[in-house]
């Protein structure tokens, strides 16, 4: 019994000298807003107060457009994810993206409330100020999940949808970023607001990419730096541990089969967090659809391959 209080009292010292190192090495302090600011926002980024936030948003393309596309990026992510889409589409295109609350230059719900129920309530709200009556609405993974939720509350607003590797369905991930485990896991998970290592950043980013060549210093250092913004690391916590203890599941997934707007689904077959089955799902369950499965793309093949899948998106808007 003896040695066996000593062996916990060395792992207990061991484990906090680890701790303390690791918070000496990794310790992170906020980004100031103003500075990621001057480098993630430009020309056309505009702020708009919704819901008691101050929304980082774009307008662009075509002025005139009566039905813009609307694009919803995924979690950890900024609307920065679609330049590659926005570029190709620009020119023949009215084109709405922000920074859903939680991410990027938005920054946190000040109610801390993440819910499917409220994403799709304040894609309402902020789609109201903007005067839109009518878009094409388009997510990946949390942004698809945002869409199709949306659409389901209010199928009048919504002409087309577009989802690509969406959230929705109960989901047996192959492999899950490990930043998505750290900020899920108790105890551990307050560190995370301090002791945030540049690298867990990376592998996150890797582990949603087929070909990891693909993955820049310049894309690893906007996610892990706008992942500094004041109050994003809490959020991306409580986001989470939302999603860990209430699953994706909701009660309008039922409701997914009575979506009648024609719907473009795009999946990448190397997705490890969002399996293709999930896709197939979709592809079943929505009456009017079309599925396209990218070989060799991951979790976000917009961003991956942004001139391949946007050629598929172009043709869909066409019809």
């Amino acid at each position: 019994m003896k040695l066996l209080i000593i062996a916990l009292k060395y792992l207990f010292i061991f484990i906090l000298t680890l701790t303390v190192g690791m918070s000496a090495l990794y310790w992170k302090s906020d980004i100031p807003l103003e500075t990621l600011k001057e480098k993630y926002a430009n020309s056309d980024s505009k702020f708009i107060e919704v819901d008691g936030m101050s929304v980082h948003y774009r307008i662009e393309g075509l002025a005139q457009d009566s039905i813009p596309l609307v694009l919803l990026h995924g979690t950890g992510a900024s609307l920065q994810t679609w330049d590659g889409w926005v570029n190709a589409l620009k020119t023949e295109r009215k084109i709405i993206r922000l920074d859903l609350p939680a991410y990027g230059l938005t920054g946190p719900n000040p109610k801390s409330d993440y819910s499917q129920e409220f994403y799709a309530s304040f894609i309402n709200d902020f789609l109201i100020k903007l005067g839109v009556k009518q878009c094409i609405i388009a997510g990946n993974s949390l942004g698809g999940s945002i869409a199709w939720n949306y659409a389901v509350k209010y199928p009048e607003k919504v002409s087309k949808m577009i989802l690509v590797d969406a959230g929705g369905y109960a989901i047996k991930s192959k492999s899950v970023p490990i930043a998505f485990q750290v900020a899920g896991l108790p105890v551990i998970k307050n560190l995370f607001k301090f002791v945030t290592p540049r690298s867990i950043v990376q592998k996150s980013i890797e582990n949603v990419y087929a070909d990891k060549s693909k993955v820049t210093e310049v894309l690893v250092d906007r996610y892990f730096e706008l992942s500094l913004r004041e109050g994003n690391r809490q959020a991306f916590i409580d986001r989470m541990s939302e999603f860990r203890n209430k699953g994706i599941i909701n009660i309008a997934t039922a409701k997914i089969k009575d979506l009648k707007m024609p719907t473009l689904i795009i999946w990448g077959d190397k997705d490890l967090l969002i399996p293709l089955e999930v896709g197939e799902k979709f592809h079943a369950d929505l009456p009017n659809d079309t599925l396209v499965v990218f070989k060799n793309l991951g979790h976000t093949p917009m961003e991956e391959d942004a001139g391949k899948t946007v050629a598929v998106v172009k043709d869909f808007l066409k019809r």
